[in-house]
């Protein structure tokens, strides 16, 4: 059985005393008590003005004297102030939240205002008050346990509020840019500095593993998966990333301002790695007037990376540029996608292709991928070749080969939209 000394606190009707006299004695000057301590906090806790000076003065004096006052209290009482009681304690935290004051910095101070009270308290202790400070003790855990949470929590929620604030005022924005209507009116009333360029990034999300896991929720698994990449977003970019994302991607509006790093491979990588899965993006560069163009350009280049089978990764126009070209139409791109018509009735024939292809004309590979023998893999390229007139045993044949095929299934994926 465990026994502490609060087991001993209700064994007294009367306040508890230390030295011969109540234990709150000390804390009751609670102005002289709490300019020492406010003193203590800017010296040491403090130091680099991590809290202005107006709040040492003003609110760190005040909520002091509050926890002073709550702690003679409960001296007298033998009684650990309940939740009820801690209502200036969570408003200061919310308030210092708001002020980006840190948590810790926050914490520290209660911790050492309350290690000075309990050394006031007990600085007249005698050899025949061991009983009355060891209940001491337990009611100053007790106390700093109850701040502690109260503390943390308000702050907690308080910033949960904030980033609230922000993600809905950064949509608000994003969304405003995407459709041409920004303003510097706009950009003041969400807090958001508007730069002159910004990177425009059409960003796709896949799975993750747990979104296939039968034992657990899909939606969760997703949102889960939405805010590990919305939190390396805020830290990466500081905060200045304007996105509109869905658990499967979407778009984001990155700055190019002093202050923000531009979106590079490794930085989606990094991206990646915080989201746990494997990201594809393509970025277009340009003026903010340009926002509601440049979008639509990222978004074709994404459904080109999709329709070209390229790996995850960070694309750009210039990476693009083949297949983006082929989507502009005219004569010569619906011609290459004719040329591997007379294959529509030998699946094999496309299997195969595509698969030298992909396997850098390799093939043994090929084969084993396709479970045939090497030697089907040359009748079957053989056969492309009469039939189409294109020969992949030549770099041209190749080149014609990769181009055909692409502008083939870009031609399929258009069709199939309209």
């Amino acid at each position: 059985m465990t026994f502490t000394g609060l087991d001993l606190a209700g064994t007294s009707d009367g306040a508890l005393e230390i030295g011969g006299r109540p234990a709150s004695v000390p804390l009751q000057d609670t102005d002289h008590v709490a300019s020492h301590m406010v003193g203590y906090f800017a010296t040491y806790v403090a130091p680099c003005h991590t809290l202005p000076g107006e709040a040492l003065r003003g609110d760190v004096t005040k909520v002091t004297r509050f926890c002073l006052t709550l702690a003679a209290d409960m001296f007298d009482r033998r009684t650990v102030p309940d939740d009820d009681q801690l209502g200036e304690v969570r408003e200061s935290a919310a308030q210092w939240a708001r002020e980006a004051v840190p948590l810790g910095t926050i914490l520290r101070a209660y911790h050492e205002g309350l290690r000075i009270a309990f050394g006031l308290v007990t600085a007249g202790a005698k050899a025949d008050d061991v009983g009355e400070v060891i209940v001491a003790t337990d009611l100053m855990l007790e106390l700093l346990e109850v701040i502690t949470a109260a503390v943390s929590d308000a702050y907690v929620d308080e910033q949960h509020l904030v980033a609230r604030e922000h993600q809905t005022a950064a949509q608000t924005l994003a969304s405003a840019l995407l459709s041409g209507r920004g303003s510097s009116a706009l950009a003041r009333q969400a807090g958001i500095p508007v730069a002159d360029t910004y990177q425009v990034v059409a960003l796709s999300v896949p799975e993750h593993a747990d979104e296939r896991d039968p034992r657990v929720d899909t939606h969760v698994a997703a949102r889960r998966k939405l805010r590990r990449l919305q939190s390396a977003l805020a830290t990466t970019f500081r905060s200045r990333a304007l996105a509109l994302l869905s658990t499967k991607g979407g778009t984001l509006l990155l700055p190019l301002t002093e202050g923000v790093p531009a979106l590079t491979p490794d930085l989606l990588g990094e991206l990646a790695t915080a989201a746990e899965v494997p990201l594809t993006a393509t970025v277009i560069t340009g003026d903010t007037d340009r926002i509601p163009e440049s979008a639509d350009q990222a978004h074709e280049l994404l459904n080109l990376v999709r329709v070209a089978g390229r790996a995850p990764g960070l694309y750009e126009m210039a990476d693009l540029a083949v297949e983006y070209q082929l989507t502009r139409g005219g004569p010569a791109t619906r011609r290459l996608a004719t040329l591997l018509d007379p294959l529509d009735a030998h699946t094999e024939l496309f299997d195969t292709m595509r698969a030298y292809l992909a396997n850098d004309m390799n093939r043994q590979l090929t084969a084993r991928q396709l479970y045939v023998h090497p030697n089907t893999v040359d009748y079957r390229l053989r056969r492309i070749a009469q039939l189409t007139g294109i020969d992949l045993a030549t770099s041209a044949g190749i080149s014609q080969a990769a181009i055909a095929l692409l502008a083939r299934d870009l031609d399929r994926t258009v069709a199939r939209r309209l």
